[in-house]
């Protein structure tokens, strides 16, 4: 199993970054090259710690463009692939759908062709990461399985559930050693504040209306990133070939609820006067196709592999809380943009 030479595609992103810390602490023998196109979401200093590590490489990569692919096979001869990048903020696809087409579909497909055309023989894994928005909406009640039909309601989770099927093809048609995860709403540290709770956490923060939807009453369940990151590690390292495993947090939320507890957490923290933030809390028009409830059903991973969450969600927001608290610098140069100048400083005279 050693000297494998591992990609990870989007591995400067939130979850991304986590599992590139995860496996190059954890693999020494491996190569693991993180490749990323450094897009809005994809943040370099997510990685500081790790960057002088002798098995860690990084490469700017963007997936669409299938030669630049290819050309990263053929000069780190990569042995496994992790994939993760993909553009995955529902709102953003809405107003500009054919970017996810181009990033999730296209881009998986691309890597796909080049495991293709460069695993002739060996050991060889492409774990391909997704998400539970391909089942579409619950009511009230179940749970999403493996076995749950597509629904896509989204063009972003349109977009993933293509590349599902795609991931599926080239096992059925060419017998790509292929596996496949679909997990629940991450959290936790480094999350780009466009999503729900770092957007809330900064908001909070700096005394700024808190934007829920609608009535609030959409339930999600919530997976701490270092769990999903534990879980892809278990998946790729001990999963099935040709199988597909959901990863859940047994967190289920209604977002008014969620923010209501966040309301509280961050007034004990910061010493503010019980309920103060909860006034921020403004209503705003509910998105198109918002989908009103996601509960994932991780028995088959953990009955098979072993994996559940190592911590509750109200463990989990806590340790959430405490790093953007300690870590405000980082939370401002993402919402400046300046973060972007530490590619430049690190790479820029790179060809």
């Amino acid at each position: 199993m050693n000297g494998r030479n591992i990609l990870v595609t989007g591995g400067a992103g939130f979850i991304g970054s986590h599992v590139v810390r995860r496996f190059v602490q954890n693999y020494p023998d491996d190569n693991i090259i993180n490749g990323d196109a450094l897009t809005y979401a994809g943040n370099l200093e997510n990685l500081r710690d790790i960057e002088g590590a002798s098995n860690y490489i990084f490469e700017r990569l963007n997936i669409t463009d299938s030669e630049a692919v290819r050309l990263l096979f053929i000069k780190h001869k990569i042995t496994h692939v992790i994939h993760l990048a993909a553009e995955s903020h529902v709102d953003r696809s809405i107003e500009g759908p054919m970017e996810f087409v181009m990033s999730n579909v296209v881009g998986t497909v691309n890597l796909l062709n080049a495991a293709k055309e460069f695993w002739t023989s060996g050991e060889h894994v492409f774990h391909h990461v997704s998400t539970d928005e391909v089942y579409g909406s619950l009511g009230n009640e179940g749970l999403f399985t493996e076995e749950t039909s597509y629904d896509p309601r989204s063009p972003y989770s349109a977009s993933k559930a293509s590349s599902d099927h795609f991931v599926r093809a080239y096992y059925h048609t060419y017998g790509l050693p292929v596996k496949i995860s679909n997990c629940s709403n991450n959290y936790g540290s480094h999350h780009f504040p466009e999503k729900l709770i770092p957007l809330m956490i900064h908001n909070i923060l700096n005394k700024k209306p808190l934007p829920v939807y609608g009535k609030g009453d959409n339930i999600r369940d919530w997976l701490w990133v270092e769990d999903h990151a534990s879980a892809i590690d278990t998946i790729f390292t001990n999963g099935s070939v040709g199988e597909a495993y959901n990863v859940g947090g047994l967190n289920e939320w209604t977002n008014i609820e969620l923010v209501r507890f966040l309301c509280r957490l961050m007034d004990e923290k910061l010493g503010r006067s019980k309920g103060e933030s909860e006034q921020l809390i403004t209503y705003v028009a509910d998105r198109a196709g918002h989908d009103k409830r996601y509960a994932i059903d991780a028995t088959k991973l953990e009955k098979e592999l072993g994996w559940k969450p190592s911590i509750t969600f109200e463990e989990g927001l806590s340790k959430t809380v405490d790093w953007y608290l300690e870590n405000s610098d980082w939370v401002e140069q993402v919402t400046s943009g300046s973060y972007k100048d530490y590619y430049s400083q690190m790479y820029g005279d790179r060809k």
